[in-house]
This record gives structure tokens, C-alpha cells and sequence, in this order.
């Protein structure tokens, strides 16, 4: 390759949108827009690289006039679902429109845990837990790549806040990092071999992570072993010299220099270049690792263009939210009947939350446009960059349309919600209110509180005044302040539901579909409870500096609550069912490693899915809650299953960061078969002698 060769594949460029309207004229006429272009070498079969973004679907906002693709239900629900083939079909279904449409590389992959209720990508991410995330974000990538796509895994590492996260400094032990965030990673990369790993916007401990030598060189590629490439964040390179310390390609130059004031890459890497200070085995070692990920995925090999049953990806859509909507309470008023109690038709108020209408989505690069486009959209707006992609965009799957079909012989009434005093009206005539609560949640910012917007608490605490029979289906994709819990009879968190998220919330409404989906985040009381009450930076104008410091270390979301001996709103893991489960025989076992090994019965009235829960409870050194494995279960009514389960050995361990290794130590570890983090049905204990592993 020549070294002019060897450059070009060093930077991608943006694709025309409403932000960038004009067209880069390094993008040939003939190539489609798209979140990120790299041209190819067509004379040595390097093909060019045509990105978007995908974590929910096939999405190239603002860049293709009339592009739809199938909308997933936001990855929180993937989460909750706990279903690792679920993850791997919805990966399989994005790698295969994305196929369809010539794009080869998938910024999907968000592997970011839930460190704070407040962070408004959230509902990207999977998790508050690493070996969740890392097994279902694993499956997602070796879905996107078994067709042939290049998929990434982002945002490496600790973008876990949106404030100002140009600006952000991540402080965190570094033993506390490889097992919480990073050791998400580690499982995923090492299941499922990414193509790719996107870096962050944000600095940790004091470097940017695109620049950040230890994170790239010394663990990425270094400790792991990781043979692919690493790209940026777009607007995440500030400098040239990133290239010296791990980062391999600039991604989005535009916004860089709308960030930084130049395309560090270009000019300024072919000036290093040239005085001497970039060297060329460098150079090629970059090219080198886009090349194996090009030719070890087969993006290079595509004969033809793939069919795409939209039908069939459209019910991966809704099996997705059906699995993923979580009970969080039933006092006995789910599932809905079409008859009252007198026998006569069930009156049933449908209140708020746009439901005559459809259902939300997340905000920002995520944001898919469905097949028919969407049914509505309302510009919000705010500070930064990306303060013109904050919007309220409803996918065109009506919950009240969906009851009535479900319910034909009730009587069904709609009110916005607009007023408390108004929708109030509604519910006190009717034999149970269904009230949605919505919040608009997206990249670039954090939530402010954990309270619904518009007035909408207040409309719910009136109709639960109104009616005791009460439901509030959340719309959300962080958990909620819930001041009018002790009034209403049930609870949904229905998250961002995708495409087909009417139909599904209608389904576990009236018990169509038993609900099975499982807290993937530690729901708190208050943010009195979490690790930072206030957050750094809140409030402040786009571009303020700010630092967080990460105190909590590996112990994210219910391990803090373990640790702080507090009880949450609702716990991690936590899900109801309309049926029963019961755990008998759980034995743990050590024979060159960890096993556990219980029977579960579906002991109730109907056939539903569990997911049983493993976890650490104490080791030699005291308390320390950590998931250890999980099982989702299908089973009928009095069926029984034994589940054996084999442990991760890092998920019982420490990191020493003096040694490089991972340290075992010798003693007794008692562990926890449960419904949810801190509801312990059966314990064991398991004596496990010292090690050293790892790297």
C-alpha cells in the first residue's frame, strides 16, 4: 500500500444531514449518506467502509431522505429480557438491513453501565452489571458479524454521563474499573470478537480515552489481546498524537472540527508524519487492524444483497418488548378482563403519555425511523451540539388501539392527561384507569431529577385519587421517583418499547403474554440513595469542565446497595409474573471451577418464563454482592427444569492491579439463588483455595 493509501483509511467522514448540509467532496457521487465513509482500496479488494449507527435498529438520522429500518425497543428492555438468543436474533436481524442497505460497519454494541438514574443514554446501554451486559452485548455482536457486517463495542470506556461529556473526567480506582466497566467489555470482546471498539468522549483519570495509553495500549490491546481497530467517538480527537497512544482512526472529522477547530488526522497527522514524530510502523500497524477486522468479518466478501422479511424482523421487535416489560407491582388488578365485576362491559380509562397515538423513543443517534416513518414528532430542543436532535418521536404503535383489539367488549375511553382535574373526570367513572407516563431521555444530556416532566406525577396521583383501580405504564429509560406508588394497584416499566410496543404492553396488560422481563437497573427510593446525590456539572453551560469522581468503584447499582445496606424502591432483577416459581436443591461445587446447580418449578396457575439469579453474597474479606450467573427459564404449569450454571471465575476475584492478575483468595464464599438482588430463596456455601489468573 502506498502511504497515501494507508492515510485515507485513517479518518471517516460524515455523510450530508440537517446539522452538516453540505456535501464532503472526498464522498463519491455514487456512495450513499451514511453516519461515517472511509474510502476503500479497490485495487487491492479493500472495500470502502460505510457506517451508521445501530444499537436499536439501522439508523442514519438527518442522512437518507425517507430510510426506514425495523425499530427495536431500546437496549434497557434488550437487558431486562436477560435472554442472550434474543440479543443474538435482534444482532442477526440489524446486521442483515444493515446488509440490505450497503452498510458494512455497525456502531452498535453499548456496553456502558447504568452508574447513575440520571443518564440520559441510559437506554442504550444494557445494564447495571458487568457480566449481563458483557453476555447480551457478546450475542448482539456475533449476530451483526455473522452477517458478514463489522460490529463495534462502545463507548470504551466509562461514558456514563452526558453532561458535558466533551469535558467530563472519569475518576476511578483503575482495580475498580477492570471489574466493573471493563470487565464488560472483556466478556464481550472475548465472546464475540468486534471488528472495532469506539472510545468515549470523556477523559479517565485525567486523559482523554481516545489518547488514553493505559486503557488502549496497556488493557485493550495490550492485557486483551484485542486484534482489531479502535475508532473515536465523533468529535472525540482532539489532537494527533492520539494515534501514538492507541487510537487507529478519527471518526466524524467534521465534528471535530466543529469541536476542535481541525481534523487532527489529516493535515496534522501527515505533518507528524512527515517531520518524523509519527512513525511509519506505526501507521501501518493502524492500517493493519482495520484491514484484519475488514477481512476477518468478510465485509470484503459480499456476493449478494440479502432479503429482508420485515414481518419477521418486526416480530423479533415485539418478542423483544414482550420479554423485556417488567411487573414492578400487581395488588391483584392485572391481568384486565373484558368484564367488570357486576359482569357488565369493563370501563377503562386510557390516560396520557400519547397512547392514543403510539409509543417514545429514546433521542439522538439511536433514534430509528420505523418502516411508515413516525406517527408523530415534537421538537424539544436545548444547549450543544446536540440539543437539535432532542426530540419527542412517537413509533406509530397505539396501546390504546391495541387494548381495544384485545378488549373488543369493553368500553374504552381516552384522555391526554393534560390536566389533573380533567383526566381525574374520566377515571372516577370508570372501573380501572390505565395512565402512561412518558419521558423524553437522549444523547447530549442528563435528566435533571427523577420525576416525570410536564405535570405528569400530578395527573397520576389525581386519577389514583379518582380510582384505586389504577395502572401506570412507564415510558421511560431510567427509573422513576414514584410519589404516588402506595395509591395505584400496578406498575409497568414498558422502557422505550420499539415498533410493535403497543401491541406488547397491550398483551401483558390483559395476560395475553405473561410478563417475564427482570430490572436490568437497581430502581432507587431517591438519588439520596445513590453514590452521588448531585450530579457534577448539572446546570452548568455546555462546555464547563467537569470531573466525577467514581467513589462507589466496582460496586454499580445493587452491589452499592449491598454494600450501604440500603433498600431500593425496587432491586435489581426484580420482575412479577402471573404465575409462581419455586428454587429446590441448589448445590455449589468446585471441581477446577465454580458450578451451581438447583431445580425450578413453575408451581402456579399458567405458563411463564423466570430468570433465576445467582449471586455472591460474602467472600473471605466480608460482604460483596455480585451476579454470578442467570438462566432464563420457559416453563408450564407444574413443569420442572434442572439448570446447572458455571461461574466466572473473575466474577468471584479481585483485580490486583501491582501483580496484572486477577487473585482468588482462599476461603469460604457463600452464594444466593434468588428472584432479585437481596431476595435470597436458598444459600450455599463453596470453599475455594487461592489463585492467580489472567492478565
Amino acid at each position: 500500500m502506498t502511504d497515501e493509501e494507508r492515510f485515507s483509511l485513517l479518518i471517516s467522514v460524515m455523510g450530508t444531514n440537517a446539522t452538516l448540509t453540505d456535501k464532503d467532496p472526498r464522498i463519491p457521487e455514487d456512495v450513499p449518506m451514511s453516519a461515517g465513509y472511509t474510502p476503500g482500496v479497490p485495487r487491492l479488494g479493500i472495500p470502502a467502509l460505510l457506517m451508521s449507527d445501530a444499537s436499536l435498529g439501522v439508523t442514519n438520522p438527518g442522512y437518507r431522505e425517507g430510510d426506514t429500518a425495523t425499530a427495536l425497543p431500546a437496549s434497557i428492555a434488550l437487558g431486562a429480557s436477560f435472554n442472550p438468543e434474543l440479543a443474538r436474533r435482534s444482532g442477526q436481524m440489524v446486521g442483515r438491513e444493515a446488509r440490505s442497505k450497503g452498510l458494512n460497519v455497525q456502531l452498535a454494541g453499548g456496553l456502558n453501565l447504568h452508574r447513575d438514574p440520571r443518564n440520559g443514554r441510559n437506554f442504550e446501554y444494557l445494564s447495571e452489571d458487568p457480566w449481563l451486559t458483557g453476555v447480551l452485548g457478546a450475542e448482539s455482536v456475533r449476530g451483526i458479524q455473522g452477517e458478514q457486517v463489522i460490529s463495534t463495542v462502545k463507548h470504551f470506556s466509562l461514558n456514563c454521563n452526558e453532561t458535558n461529556r466533551h469535558w467530563l473526567d472519569a475518576i476511578i480506582d483503575p482495580a475498580a474499573h477492570r471489574e466493573s466497566d471493563l470487565l464488560a467489555f472483556e466478556i464481550a470482546i472475548e465472546r464475540a470478537g468486534p471488528g472495532s471498539v469506539m472510545t468515549g468522549y470523556n477523559k479517565v483519570n485525567g486523559t482523554y480515552a481516545g489518547g488514553n495509553e493505559t486503557l488502549l495500549q496497556g488493557i485493550l490491546k495490550g492485557a486483551w489481546g484485542f486484534p482489531g481497530w479502535v475508532m473515536s467517538d465523533w468529535g472525540a480527537t482532539p489532537s494527533w498524537d492520539f494515534a501514538l497512544r492507541g487510537q487507529d482512526q478519527e471518526s466524524g472529522v467534521q465534528i471535530d472540527v466543529m469541536m476542535w477547530g481541525q481534523e487532527a488526522f489529516t493535515g496534522s497527522l501527515r505533518e507528524a508524519y512527515a517531520a518524523g514524530d509519527f512513525p511509519k510502523e506505526r501507521l501501518s500497524e493502524m492500517v493493519q487492524r482495520i484491514l484484519y477486522a475488514v477481512f476477518d468479518v468478510g465485509i470484503d466478501r459480499w456476493e449478494e444483497t440479502p432479503d429482508v422479511d420485515l414481518a419477521a424482523h418486526a416480530e423479533i421487535a415485539l418478542e423483544t418488548a414482550r420479554q423485556g416489560i417488567v411487573l414492578l407491582k400487581n395488588d391483584g388488578v392485572l391481568p384486565l378482563d373484558a368484564l367488570s365485576a357486576s359482569g357488565g362491559p369493563l370501563k377503562i380509562a386510557v390516560i396520557g403519555g400519547h397512547a392514543q397515538l403510539g409509543v417514545p423513543i429514546g433521542a439522538g443517534s439511536s433514534a430509528v425511523v420505523p418502516p411508515g416513518g413516525y406517527a408523530e414528532s415534537h421538537t424539544i430542543g436545548g444547549p450543544g451540539i446536540m440539543g437539535s436532535m432532542r426530540n419527542l418521536y412517537l413509533l406509530p404503535s397505539s396501546p390504546l388501539a391495541e387494548l381495544q383489539k384485545l378488549l373488543p367488549g369493553a368500553a374504552i375511553e381516552y384522555d391526554p392527561g393534560m390536566s389533573p382535574a380533567e383526566a381525574a373526570l374520566l377515571a372516577r367513572r370508570s372501573d380501572v384507569a390505565v395512565v402512561f407516563g412518558i419521558r423524553v431521555e437522549g444523547e447530549g444530556y442528563d435528566n435533571a431529577d427523577l420525576s416525570l416532566p410536564w405535570g405528569q406525577d400530578a395527573v397520576i396521583e389525581a386519577v389514583a385519587d379518582a380510582n384505586p383501580a389504577t395502572v401506570v405504564v412507564l415510558e421511560t429509560g431510567n427509573p422513576v421517583a414514584m410519589p404516588w406508588l402506595g395509591k395505584v394497584r400496578a406498575v409497568l416499566a414498558a422502557w422505550y418499547p420499539g415498533q410493535c410496543g403497543g401491541q406488547a404492553i397491550a398483551e401483558i396488560l390483559t395476560g395475553v403474554t405473561n410478563p417475564s422481563g427482570k430490572l436490568p437497573l437497581t430502581f432507587p427510593a431517591g438519588l439520596d440513595q445513590t453514590p452521588r446525590p448531585e450530579l457534577p456539572g448539572l446546570g452548568t453551560p455546555w462546555g464547563t469542565p467537569t470531573t466525577i469522581h467514581y467513589n462507589e468503584g466496582s460496586d454499580v447499582g445493587y452491589r452499592w446497595f449491598a454494600r450501604t445496606g440500603q433498600r431500593p424502591l425496587f432491586p435489581f432483577g426484580h420482575g412479577l409474573s402471573y404465575t409462581r416459581f419455586d428454587y429446590a436443591g441448589l448445590t455449589v461445587s468446585d471441581g477446577g471451577g465454580v458450578r451451581a446447580k438447583f431445580t425450578v418449578t413453575n408451581s402456579g396457575p399458567r405458563r411463564g418464563a423466570d430468570v433465576p439469579q445467582l449471586y455472591l453474597l460474602d467472600d473471605p474479606a466480608g460482604t460483596r454482592m455480585r451476579l454470578l450467573g442467570f438462566e432464563r427459564v420457559d416453563l408450564d404449569v407444574g413443569e420442572s427444569r434442572t439448570v446447572s450454571l458455571d461461574v466466572d471465575p473473575r466474577l468471584l476475584a479481585t483485580y490486583d492491579t501491582d501483580r496484572g492478575q486477577w487473585h482468588t483468595a482462599g476461603g469460604s464464599y457463600r452464594v444466593a439463588l434468588g428472584h432479585a438482588a437481596g431476595d435470597s430463596a436458598l444459600e450455599a456455601d463453596v470453599l475455594l483455595a487461592e489463585s492467580w489468573f489472567g492478565r
